[in-house]
């Protein structure tokens, strides 16, 4: 099967008819990282990671998000994956929201507050990847890099995003980077809430059934970055 054009990947009726899903679920999902950064108890593996980054440099959190995906984006192209239009979209907008979404929302001091902002942020978060990979219009680079080692050196997309997953927070937490409930509760949790959004948003089935294994079988972590 010959590959696609570059007309066909990102120019198409059929590309152009799904992009409003995928803006407001990049939009979506970066204000669920806000939600979660501003709530203090906790962040994902590649969330803790840019904030840790931000509090060595005071480069705002969704900044370091956009910078650190175009590095990752350049690993992909040994690794044999290409990017599509949501790919390249998902570096931008999901940085951005997330500034936007930090300069917008409170602080929460108060614990029960907090534990409610933190699961306000990951059922957002979910919310937001049901949206934009419904659109089905290629994954984060987060993920891309996943699947790359996987298909590249053989792993298993388990073994694959674990080590990347682990990575990222370890270094995160080693930066500065906010780990705690929040963290444990993303984990176990993102995965579940991103299923039933895609039964939401995905009524086919299509994405669902190609991302089933990386989202069940892979170990718990982020989604769709």
């Amino acid at each position: 099967m010959s590959t696609p054009s570059i007309r066909a990947r990102f120019l198409s009726r059929a590309v152009l008819i799904r992009i409003p899903g995928l803006l407001a679920g990049l939009v979506v999902f970066g204000f669920g990282i806000a939600l979660m950064a501003q709530a203090n108890v906790g962040l994902g593996p590649w969330e803790a990671l840019h904030q840790g980054v931000q509090f060595r440099t005071g480069i705002p959190m969704g900044t370091v998000s956009i910078l650190l995906g175009v590095p990752i984006l350049a690993l992909w192209w040994p690794l044999g994956e290409r990017p599509g239009l949501g790919t390249l979209l998902n570096v931008l907008l999901i940085g951005t929201a997330t500034n936007v979404g930090n300069a917008l929302i409170p602080a929460q001091t108060v614990p029960a507050f907090q534990l409610a902002q933190m699961a306000a942020g990951v059922v957002v978060i979910g919310l937001g990847s049901g949206i934009y990979l419904s659109a089905d219009l290629g994954p984060g680079p987060r993920d891309g890099l996943m699947v790359g080692i996987h298909h590249r050196f053989g792993w298993s997309i388990r073994r694959s995003r674990t080590v990347i997953e682990i990575s990222a927070l370890v270094v995160g937490w080693a930066l500065g980077g906010t780990i705690g409930i929040g963290t444990v509760v993303f984990a176990f949790g993102i995965g579940p809430v991103v299923q039933v959004m895609l039964g939401i948003f995905d009524r086919e089935g299509r994405v669902s059934r190609r991302r089933e294994v990386r989202i069940l079988d892979g170990s718990p972590g982020s989604v769709g970055e």
